[in-house]
């Protein structure tokens, strides 16, 4: 009875429950799940012998089994020592092989290999939102990330102050954006379809709101929409993003036609106004926040 009502317990804590990193969209994503799956059976070879052989010992040499062999001057086995020392060597030298080959197949700024030409998104981490821009169609977005599924997306991005972390669980990886720097992430949709974009990383008070909507479309869609976003309403200039950057929200999903070019490199200069293309920057951008 205790362990059907213990299964029936972890089922309705489960239901609601989209566990995004083992259902992947994307080759990252794939491969992430595997060294996961990966990492979690190496833990398990270790942890269900150890949990059995203590409930073995707890069994075999109770007080109350007169069976069991009593030896107070035992002090060496050499049986026990080579498994005790043999095992956790080999685990290390597979951990060693294993994530050397890893940390170079999934770093953040290796290029993905496509015959597809790859689309180039800058990421900004507002408070407490997001901001697209796409340098090569000189438009952006809020809240809201349209790519062509089977391309590589190539991520630059950079935080206008509190650091966060930008990630697609469907897709993989996740990545820090920090203010007066700039990272990469080389992302890949395999197939069209609708993904949930979020900050892993607490940034304040509108951290759980800090959400975005992921649409991978086919390259005939992503031009159509590339197209109806310029012919639409709004411009990102210098002057707009102070107002833009000011803290907010549960802000609903944006568009701009145009941007203004070199904006996303002045964001991430605010904070060196010498080497700005905008002198005075960061005083501006503190005045709006206020």
């Amino acid at each position: 009875m205790l362990s059907r009502l213990a299964v029936f317990g972890v089922t309705v804590l489960l239901a609601g429950c989209h566990l995004a990193l083992f259902d992947p969209r994307g080759d990252i994503g794939m491969q992430e799940r595997h060294l996961i799956v990966v990492a979690l059976g190496i833990m398990l070879a270790v942890v269900i012998p150890v949990i059995a052989l203590t409930l073995f010992f707890f069994w075999r040499y109770r007080d109350t089994n007169k069976q069991a062999t009593y030896d107070p001057t035992w002090a060496h086995s050499t049986g026990i020592e080579i498994v005790v020392w043999g095992i956790p060597c080999v685990i290390v030298v597979f951990l060693s092989v294993l994530i050397w080959g890893t940390t170079h197949a999934l770093d953040p700024y290796r290029p993905l290999t496509s015959n597809a030409q790859p689309v180039r998104v800058q990421v900004v981490a507002l408070n407490w939102k997001w901001l697209f821009i796409y340098p090569d169609y000189g438009i952006a977005t809020v809240n809201q990330l349209v790519v062509p599924a089977k391309t590589p997306i190539n991520f630059q991005l950079t935080a206008d102050s509190i650091m966060n972390s930008f990630f697609i669980p469907s897709l993989g990886s996740q990545v820090y954006a920090m203010a007066g720097m700039q990272t990469q992430l080389h992302l890949i949709a395999d197939e069209p379809g609708t993904y949930r974009g979020m900050s892993s990383a607490f940034s304040g008070a509108g951290f759980s709101d800090m959400r975005f909507e992921v649409k991978a479309t086919s390259d005939a869609d992503f031009r159509a929409w590339v197209a109806s976003t310029r012919h639409g309403s709004g411009t990102l200039t210098h002057d707009s993003y102070l107002t833009l950057a000011r803290p907010s929200v549960n802000n609903a999903p944006a568009t701009y036609a145009t941007v203004d070019s070199g904006l996303f490199d002045e964001v991430v200069n605010q904070y060196m106004p010498s080497m700005s293309g905008m002198p005075g920057m960061r005083n501006a951008t503190n005045r709006a926040k206020e």
